[in-house]
């Protein structure tokens, strides 16, 4: 049997690229856990009080951050209601999966039953978030009790799919040559989307301080991924300069200024909302 020796070599570098992909995963998450056990063993020091105030602030711009709709982490709570918990988790997770799965040029979106399937999971948060909020009116009708497990099921089936949705744009925005395959392309495909994104609801129900530690700032780096992929499709296609990509290297400067941007964004709105409000714990009032 002839093997061709290109092929080898390709399936060698891909497998190679994994790995390193896999390390640089699992180094991230060690350290992240390192932090979260001396955070949690000593609430009192810097590490715990200062990396999570400042992730307070990125949550702040996109989240009501209402103090009994949130987890709460040894008395303190986390940068992100349950349901934004949910939702930018669910993002993060797709960026890492399809990261890891060498996706991020696939540049179509899932075929139509696997979409609509998709775009029902914003549906079932939408209405579970029109039931939550009735419950600010006490005489409102309203169809059951919420609860934040609900909130942080349907707002991870909503990131799930909002990560599914933005990532293929960011791909056709920046390649001359994009894959035109769909990054969830099957119902198997979803369905182990799904698994993953049952996964994280699980670590977060587990409301083990470590875990909540990690999954905190997970979350949050959720909503930096998803808002820079936002700006730099915006900022490419506004100034003319989408699909002229062919290396990694050369979306370097779109990509950072997208970051700083986004940075800038979150950075600003929060501070006008705290000048406004006086609290990063939410509206007053309705904690």
């Amino acid at each position: 049997m002839n093997v061709n020796p290109s092929s080898l070599s390709l399936a060698r570098k891909r497998y190679l690229l994994s790995s390193r992909r896999l390390v640089a995963v699992a180094v991230a998450v060690a350290a992240l856990i390192m932090m979260g056990f001396y955070a949690v063993t000593n609430p009192g020091t810097l590490a715990y009080s200062g990396a999570l105030s400042g992730a307070d602030w990125v949550g702040y711009a996109v989240c009501h951050r209402i103090t009994s709709r949130s987890f709460i982490l040894n008395g303190r709570q986390l940068p992100l209601c349950a349901r934004c918990t949910g939702i930018y988790l669910g993002v993060a997770l797709v960026f890492l999966i399809f990261w890891l799965s060498g996706r991020l040029r696939w540049s179509e979106l899932p075929r139509l039953p696997i979409l609509l399937a998709m775009l029902g999971f914003i549906g079932v948060m939408g209405i579970d978030g029109i039931n939550s909020y009735l419950h600010f009116f006490p005489n409102a009708p309203h169809l059951y009790t919420p609860r934040n497990w609900l909130r942080l099921v349907t707002g991870m089936g909503a990131g799930l799919t909002m990560g599914t949705l933005v990532m293929p744009a960011l791909a056709q925005t920046l390649w001359q040559q994009p894959v035109y395959r769909a990054p969830v392309g099957s119902w198997s495909e979803l369905g182990g989307l799904a698994a993953v994104g049952g996964a994280g609801v699980l670590l977060v129900l587990s409301n083990q301080p470590v875990v909540l530690y990690v999954l905190a700032f997970v979350s949050v780096a959720g909503i930096v991924l998803i808002l820079t992929a936002i700006n730099c499709i915006l900022l490419l296609v506004l100034l003319r300069r989408d699909a002229q990509m062919s290396r990694w290297r050369e979306t370097a400067v779109p990509l950072t200024f997208s970051l700083l941007l986004t940075l800038t964004q979150l950075l600003t709105i929060s501070f006008i909302r705290y000048t406004l409000t006086g609290t990063l714990a939410g509206f007053p009032g309705l904690n």
